[in-house]
């Protein structure tokens, strides 16, 4: 055993049972899905697709029984097959997607892939500026594709926090981009995704993408829109985040499905299989089969209806966590949350930038990150604002009452930074830090991990 390497996962798990995680991209998968991410699958390769005609028809025990010619390179592919039938049919029916590529490695490996399926060089997105809260992949300059593509970004309305669809309509109109993309990293609204949609119909052969990969889980819970639902094209995802499963990418598309290995016409039609080809050969090698695994048991818990309770429970504890820092001094942007985040400017609440906020809540066992806002004056590094959600604790079953203390938590820490004002080392406080880590700690155990149930 590799006891450095062993004891580094001990300490892990450790510090994730005895704090609470507030990023409101991460979450706790269950005993089942940490299995089949450790599974003998690492150990096989299985480039190329399985056969998945007439997939949607069938129930679990008929895919996972039912072996199909394979659109492998290496032979010995009975069960891996059958594994990610499984996973591309579930994501499917959970979806109301005609078709799933599961293969994507993060989401970042999702979006690359449906540019690379839809875009020549040089061609227009249209993307939410990731100073307004949308991600390095919608433009980002530091990002391969923003080398190879021509990223036009829309903001968002100060006042309200929402996407600024007249500015939205006005650059469309203006640039003609392939791509209309609605997707974000730091947005606490549900997007008018019929307002969007018919902002593309103005657009000759605009592709609809929606990168929902912070409120995934949300729309599988369905307390939250769908965009399939309003006429978009490709929705591109994680697979962890508010979805609860390992960490991954996956790619959902409406169209005609069919034999990937035959290049099919470029038109929106066909973008399921001009997908597959782009993942692969075109973007990645090797699937990692024990994540394709892994997703195909998260969507299998994702489809059960407890876990439509489980999305209610994450936007009600978002919107009383939200609340009860409203009335604590805290500055909601937006004026609150309509999903799972929070995004709070704490310059403007206390006078503090949000990694010194970000460095004493992790002192307390209170884990979150420091984000920039729109139009933030601060460095990127150091910016005026914290993000957080309520995945994570809602899986380990927080509420209301939960929510009150993490506010008042916070508040503490809050007050805290405030008489540090702009030091870097709050050590002097250590005294203060320690009696609240004490109680976030306490409440933290009174709520097990899954993997722990």
């Amino acid at each position: 055993m590799d006891k450095e390497i062993f004891g580094l996962i001990d300490a892990e798990a450790v510090r994730q049972r005895e704090g609470l995680e507030l990023i409101p991209s991460e979450n706790y998968v269950s005993g089942d899905v940490l299995k089949a991410a450790g599974s003998v699958l690492t150990n096989k390769y299985s480039e190329g697709y399985p056969d998945f005609d007439g997939l949607l028809d069938w129930d679990d025990k008929e895919i996972a029984k039912t072996i199909l010619p394979s659109r492998r390179y290496y032979g010995g592919q009975e069960n891996t097959d059958r594994v990610e039938r499984l996973a591309i049919a579930r994501a499917c029916r959970l979806f109301g997607a005609d078709h799933a590529n599961v293969q994507p490695h993060s989401g970042a490996q999702a979006n690359n892939a449906v540019y690379n399926a839809w875009l020549e060089p040089g061609d227009t997105v249209l993307g939410m500026n990731l100073g307004h809260g949308g991600h390095l992949t919608h433009g980002s300059p530091v990002t391969l594709s923003a080398k190879i593509y021509n990223f036009v970004p829309y903001g968002t309305v100060a006042e309200t926090g929402d996407i600024d669809y007249d500015e939205m309509e006005k650059m469309a109109i203006k640039h003609q981009p392939k791509i209309l993309l609605v997707g974000y990293s730091a947005f606490m609204k549900v997007p008018d995704f019929a307002q969007v949609a018919e902002i593309g119909k103005k657009i000759p052969g605009c592709l609809l993408m929606a990168d929902m990969a912070h409120v995934a889980g949300l729309i599988a819970g369905k307390v939250h829109k769908s965009p399939f639902d309003y006429g978009f094209h490709v929705m591109t995802t994680t697979t962890h985040k508010t979805l609860r499963g390992p960490r991954g990418g996956m790619i959902l598309s409406k169209g005609a499905v069919g034999n990937p290995l035959k290049k099919p016409e470029k038109t929106l039609e066909n973008i399921p299989m001009l997908i597959d080809r782009s993942v692969f050969p075109g973007t990645q090698g090797g699937p990692l089969m024990h994540i394709i695994a892994a997703k195909a048991v998260a969507f299998g818990e994702a489809l059960k209806p407890e876990f439509q309770e489980y999305a209610a429970n994450i936007v009600n504890n978002a919107a009383i966590l939200a609340d009860e820092l409203d009335a604590l001094g805290f500055h909601c942007i937006g004026g609150g949350t309509e999903n799972h985040l929070i995004l709070i400017d704490m310059m403007k609440s206390f006078k503090v930038d949000g990694k010194i906020m970000e460095r004493a809540l992790d002192r307390i066992g209170l884990n979150l990150n420091a984000n920039s806002i729109a139009n933030d004056t601060l460095p990127p590094f150091r910016p005026s604002g914290i993000r957080l959600g309520t995945p994570a604790i809602t899986t380990r079953g927080l509420g209301k009452q939960e929510m009150k203390r993490i506010a008042k938590w916070m508040r503490a820490v809050a007050d805290i930074c405030a008489k540090a004002k702009k030091e870097v080392n709050l050590d002097k406080y250590n005294a203060d830090f320690s009696v609240l880590r004490e109680e976030v700690k306490k409440m933290a155990l009174r709520f097990p991990l899954p993997s722990d149930k």
